[in-house]
């Protein structure tokens, strides 16, 4: 049976964040942002809290740039340098960008998160499981299974070496949408942060797997997702 097979279906996934982690007042932290879409919901949600957005892909960085919005500031950085000081956040937010850090440094960035944080504080990793119609359509052009298995690796590493604790998880589905095949080729394809090396033949290949999904209304498919909520412990608690 699918991981997701009994997963709740959620449409923002603010509402699991909201759930899992006060958001009122906070310093927020969200490390490979992308279009920043959640953490503008948020602080126009929560407005007495501020999130930062790191972004290295730099067409987006620039984008991020061009539409300022109240509580919300972005930063040119990876993950595994963060230009702040120790301390600085009371919340580090990964959306489906875990997996997107270079392997060798996967370990160096959760330690930066740890150091960015306080005592006491949560890193929120969310994650796209590799499993699905979507997913089996998308592998046939970027095929994740490694660097999705790698990142959830990473943080069993650490887990069991640095001053974490898992303090929830939780799993669901979200929809996704798409009016037809040039939209999910736009999106999926043809990223500003990848070079998924098209050619006229392997975009027919993936055209033909996306046909029996898409109907008058366009296609609609659920991506199974994975949530694991680590808290930042004392060294005194790391010690016990």
């Amino acid at each position: 049976m699918s991981p997701s097979a009994k997963s709740p279906l959620i449409h923002n996934e603010l509402q699991i964040l909201a759930e899992l982690v006060m958001l009122e007042g906070q310093r927020i932290i969200e490390l490979g942002c992308g279009n920043a879409r959640l953490a503008r919901q948020l602080v126009q949600a929560y407005p007495t809290s501020h999130v930062t957005g790191l972004e290295v892909d730099e067409r987006q960085h620039a984008k991020n740039l061009a539409a300022p919005q109240e509580g919300l500031s972005f930063v040119a950085a990876g993950a595994q340098a963060v230009p702040f000081a120790d301390a600085s956040f009371d919340l580090a937010l990964m959306l489906k960008s875990l997996h997107h850090v270079p392997l060798p440094l996967l370990d160096q960035a959760l330690s930066e998160v740890a150091r960015v944080l306080r005592p006491g504080g949560h890193l929120y990793v969310s994650e796209p499981v590799y499993d699905g119609p979507l997913n089996e359509i998308v592998r046939l052009f970027n095929d994740e299974g490694e660097v999705r298995a790698a990142a959830q690796s990473a943080v069993d590493r650490a887990l069991a070496h640095g001053p974490w604790e898992q303090v929830a998880e939780r799993r669901f589905d979200m929809p996704v949408h798409y009016a037809d095949f040039n939209e999910f080729e736009e999106r999926m394809m043809r990223p500003t942060f990848a070079d998924h090396a098209l050619t006229d033949e392997l975009i027919a290949r993936v055209a033909r797997a996306f046909a029996p999904h898409c109907g008058p209304s366009g296609a609609d498919f659920t991506r199974p997702m994975h949530v694991r909520l680590l808290r930042r412990i004392e060294r005194s608690e790391a010690s016990r």
